[in-house]
């Protein structure tokens, strides 16, 4: 290809002739026409969907969603829009890096140029004389990396985007299914769809919580108030299993090596527990112990009780616990779990284009509210909002919210049975001397004084099943209700008690309205409302520690633009801060050593030298074997108690 058939200079100036001032087209793309690419693309894409769909749909569901009147349309549609908007963001993120790259090598190359008789650039003479292999070219594979991590990012969005269209234009309904993927409905502990009490029957209010269990969690959080004494505990302990799951697996490879069966799940897990003795133990005041084999038993002795903050009258740079607590905090330890999540959420919402008014981040409680409008009032706000707070919660923390929501449930128990009394009192006030009303009355007049005296006494004795009206009886007194009181039954009873109330209200006065009947009926809608308040809040006897993730959600039942909206918000924050459930059973299967290449590893060293303080400093205590002397078959058989205490690895 000569010089010769590229323009020479951009002379004109036309929208469309390639290289032309002003022109949508590039010399690269050689006369293709984009327009017409995309639209194959398009129409082949949308086809294959409708075909799958046609396929998979039986006739009578096919009939009904009009498949070739709308669908084909919608479909078109929302690929369209993802094609064009991927696109975009390619082309973006593409010319964003690549401006760089090529602004940098037109200088460099114009300066060698232009200093033609000078000598070159050290990078260029090091390179020369060293050869491609010697100096790596880290900064350009980063750059590259970054790059093609933002375009995946920018795809991947899209492809959510259209998943979640799709799904909803097949589901024709909208459920819990089109907030969280598959991966990740372990994590919901409450979500409910109902209508708005002001605009029911064109409003959803939904309700949506989400846990994370502190297992799950990338980067770990602590709360603000924790002790630099757990902190320090938390990564000693982390490094201690990290070397016993190194010694696992040099015993597994070891086992396939020799040619005999792999551990199975429960042989490795006692095979852990064995090991643990090698690195620690239980006594907490010999300074031999190999629990202060890492960190010395003094230095855990001065920091005992420190927190986040030091008094400025206590405070000397100079003393041991300061030192400490400063190399703790220029870690970060303690706030980069927490941070990290509400970055999280706050850039989601940002790139989704979820704006927010509030944004109350009580970085000390480990609690952050976001709402999209910063008033409160219903009657005023829109039809499309959103709140979301999000909250750790720690064990001590939801030991008191379960104390204080059993607490709470006494009391509207309490109150309900107030208001049945009362009722009933009322209901046996107005009627007449002797007169016939209900099954009480005739079993009074008909039956004898002694058939009365027993039943009053079986009412009276505390092992008798009372009877009441509703029928519903609480099962509250199993061991798995009395440590995880969901109270299922004890809501469907009062729920019950009070629709009974109203019925009987009802009964009696007929569509008259008296004072007593008005007086019932006011405090009746006001218990059931607050009660329906209160169960509608989460339950934290269903909470685990962790984080969880609150979410109230206003939108629209023909628009749903909140709802999609925020339906991919949540997956992404998911997919950002938590590593998802693992199975140990599925997790446990590896490669096996005799496909793995150890050609491939590119070092300037036939063995490499490998360095881990933490193991030495096991090794130096004299209790820990090389991993080379495993031998033979597993003996998950307890050892006697005179003996001396052997390597785990030996008894191998």
């Amino acid at each position: 290809m000569t010089v010769a058939q590229f323009p020479k200079s951009p002379n004109k100036v036309h929208p469309t002739e390639p290289s032309a001032v002003g022109s949508r087209n590039s010399v690269v793309q050689e006369g293709r026409d984009k327009i017409a690419e995309s639209k194959v693309i398009l129409e082949e894409t949308a086809d294959k969907v409708l075909n799958h769909v046609l396929t998979k749909l039986p006739e009578e569901v096919l009939t009904k969603l009009e498949v070739m009147g709308g669908i084909k349309e919608k479909l078109y549609g929302y690929i369209n829009q993802t094609y064009v908007n991927m696109f975009n963001r390619y082309t973006v993120t593409m010319e964003d890096e690549f401006i760089k790259k090529v602004r940098d090598f037109v200088d460099k190359e114009e300066s060698k140029g232009l200093a033609r008789y000078t000598p070159r650039e050290l990078v260029d003479l090091l390179d020369k004389i060293g050869g491609a292999d010697k100096f790596n070219t880290g900064e350009i594979e980063k750059s590259m990396v970054n790059m093609y991590g933002h375009l995946m990012g920018h795809i991947q969005r899209g492809m959510n985007d259209l998943e979640n269209e799709t799904n909803s234009i097949l589901r024709q309904k909208t459920d819990v299914g089109a907030f969280v993927r598959g991966e990740n409905a372990y994590a919901i502990i409450k979500c409910i769809f109902k209508d708005n009490n002001l605009r029911p029957k064109y409003v959803y209010d939904v309700k949506l919580s989400i846990n994370i269990l502190d297992s799950e969690l990338i980067s770990p959080i602590y709360h603000y108030q924790v002790t630099v004494e757990s902190l320090l505990k938390d990564a000693i302990q982390k490094h201690v299993q990290e070397l016993i799951d190194r010694q696992i697996q040099s015993l597994k490879d070891e086992l396939v090596d020799q040619g005999k069966s792999e551990l199975t799940g429960a042989e490795i897990m006692f095979e852990k527990i064995k090991r643990i003795e090698h690195f620690t133990d239980d006594d907490k005041e010999d300074e031999k112990s190999r629990r202060y084999t890492i960190l010395a038993k003094k230095f855990l002795d001065k920091i005992e009780g420190l927190r986040a903050e030091i008094d400025v009258e206590e405070y000397d740079p100079l003393n041991i616990r300061e030192n400490i607590k400063y190399i703790i905090d220029s870690e970060n330890i303690r706030n980069r779990g927490y941070n990290t999540c509400v970055n999280a959420l706050t850039s989601i919402l940002d790139t989704s284009k979820l704006g927010y008014q509030v944004c109350d981040n009580m970085k000390n409680a480990r609690v952050c509210q976001i709402r999209e409008y910063e008033d409160m009032d219903r009657v005023i706000l829109p039809d499309e909002r959103y709140a979301i707070r999000l909250a750790f919660y720690d064990q001590n923390q939801l030991r008191e919210e379960k104390k204080e929501y059993d607490r709470q449930m006494e009391s509207f128990t309490r109150e309900v049975l107030r208001t049945w009394d009362v009722v009933h009192a009322h209901y046996e006030s107005k009627k007449r001397f002797r007169s016939l009303k209900d099954f009480n009355d005739l079993a009074d007049r008909l039956m004898s004084k002694d058939w009365r005296r027993q039943k009053k006494e079986e009412e009276s004795d505390p092992n008798t099943v009372l009877w009441n009206e509703i029928g519903e009886m609480y099962n509250e007194n199993s061991f798995v209700e009395k440590n995880n009181r969901t109270y299922e039954d004890r809501v469907v009873n009062l729920k019950n008690k009070l629709k009974y109330l109203r019925d009987m209200l009802q009964k009696m006065h007929g569509y008259q309205n008296p004072i007593e009947r008005v007086i019932l009926d006011e405090r009746i809608n006001f218990v059931e409302k607050r009660f329906h308040e209160f169960t509608y809040k989460i339950n934290p006897h269903h909470i685990q520690p962790g984080l969880v993730l609150d979410l109230d959600i206003t939108t629209i039942k023909r628009k749903q633009y909140m709802l999609k909206g925020m339906a991919n918000v949540l997956n992404e924050f998911l997919y950002g801060i938590s590593k998802g459930f693992a199975d140990a059973a599925f997790a446990q299967f590896k490669r096996r050593r005799s496909t793995v290449r150890t050609d491939i590893d590119q070092t300037f060293q036939e063995n490499e030298m490998k360095e881990n303080i933490f193991e030495m400093a096991y090794k130096a205590e004299g209790g820990e074997a090389a991993p080379s002397e495993i031998k033979g078959s597993v003996d998950l058989s307890p050892k006697a108690k005179g003996k001396g205490k052997v390597s785990g690895l030996k008894e191998l």
